[in-house]
């Protein structure tokens, strides 16, 4: 049910199809994510008409509130949330690891308490495959630890942990419509990556997660991360870059050999008020463009640039009408639908190393380091 095939190639860089059970994915690939089963802002059929075939949901949100076993009843998260694609649900490890006063690890699980209400709660490897087969995803991950870069000791103590609960994870994993990824760890220490992708490639998953980069590491640690670890992953396996969005990134990772990305970037700067464009990153709150009459970006096609001017974009923002995050946020994730298309074509036709400084040039100024990782609160 689950086949990857690579079709191109340029170097590292490729273009593959990976079969699901809700349609082929062409990679590479930018997932928008939506959080609580929904992309902030957009209706899915909006969410389509951007060229997005993929979509991330979260595990410890959507087992919080409204629950897995709702979700479940309903249907599961397509019939929930009426996504006919492909959906790809991760873990849970990265939220609950998120709330460091709130939660406790041992070689089990985790114990943490809900954001929401402060209730308690307990995840462990087999919790999180329960609650991801309830909620019915194409794609789900294996349970992980991600640890702090800059903490080489315990970076192997929660690599050993992410490998045992990767064991146990596909012990209970039953559905057989749903692809189980393992996930590989060890902060930027070379000798763990390498540790980590032999036995994460042992396992024999259907595809492969990178994780614990975009946490907190330099740009250069993560690209030599990538470097590391892509020629030690399977070939005929897809790779997932979890939680990198910017477009430098995706070049840098699609230049590598990485298939699948996602993040909540481009529609968490939407909200506030933020665009990618080939001039660098654009805030339309400033007030240089109260009079500018040009689109966001001249060469792009999405509806927002097609019809509206960086005025009224800014007019929306000021007035704090709704609508400025639903055009910020179609104009954002269709850049980077764009950006995968425009890579997916230069190595279909062999251009692909030539215009990589290109594209580095005409985005880097739209890649500002921040912590983006997480979930759309």
């Amino acid at each position: 049910m689950f086949e990857f095939t690579v079709t191109a190639r340029a170097g590292r860089a490729r273009v593959g199809l990976f079969t699901t059970p809700h349609g082929d994915l062409v990679t590479p690939v930018f997932a928008p994510v939506g959080t609580q089963a929904t992309v902030k802002a957009l209706t899915p059929a909006q969410v389509q008409e951007l060229g997005a075939t993929l979509v991330l949901a979260n595990t410890y949100h959507l087992y919080l509130r409204p629950g897995d076993e709702l979700i479940r009843d309903l249907g599961g998260l397509h019939e929930f949330m009426q996504w006919p694609g492909p959906i790809l649900t991760d873990s849970g490890g990265f939220q609950v690891f998120s709330l460091a006063a709130s939660r406790k690890i041992d070689d089990d699980g985790v114990t943490f308490k809900s954001h929401i209400d402060g209730s308690l709660h307990r995840f462990t490897p087999e919790k999180s495959i329960q609650i991801q087969e309830n909620l019915g995803a194409d794609i789900i991950m294996a349970f992980d630890e991600c640890s702090d870069p800059n903490d080489r000791a315990y970076s192997r103590v929660a690599m050993e942990r992410t490998h045992r609960w990767a064991e146990r994870c596909f012990a209970a994993h039953t559905r057989r419509d749903q692809a189980l990824f393992g996930i590989v760890q060890g902060g930027v220490d070379p000798d763990l990556r390498a540790e980590s992708a032999r036995f994460i490639a042992s396992l024999g998953a259907p595809g492969i997660a990178i994780g614990g980069l975009s946490v907190g590491e330099t740009k250069a640690e993560m690209y030599a991360t990538l470097d590391l670890l892509t020629p030690l992953l399977p070939e005929d396996k897809p790779r997932y870059l979890m939680g990198v969005g910017t477009p430098e990134d995706l070049i840098e990772g699609v230049r590598r050999g990485v298939d699948l990305f996602d993040c909540v970037l481009p529609t968490r700067l939407a909200r506030h008020h933020a665009v990618f464009s080939p001039e660098g990153r654009l805030n339309l709150m400033n007030a240089v463009y109260a009079r500018d009459p040009r689109p966001i970006d001249e060469t792009c096609d999405c509806y927002t640039c097609r019809a509206f001017s960086r005025a009224y974009l800014r007019h929306l923002i000021t007035a704090k009408e709704l609508l400025a995050g639903t055009l910020l946020s179609i104009h954002n994730l269709r850049a980077l639908i764009r950006l995968m298309e425009t890579m997916r074509a230069a190595i279909q036709d062999g251009s692909f190393e030539s215009r990589v400084p290109e594209w580095l040039k005409q985005w880097r100024g739209n890649a500002e380091r921040i912590k983006h990782k997480g979930h759309e609160g």
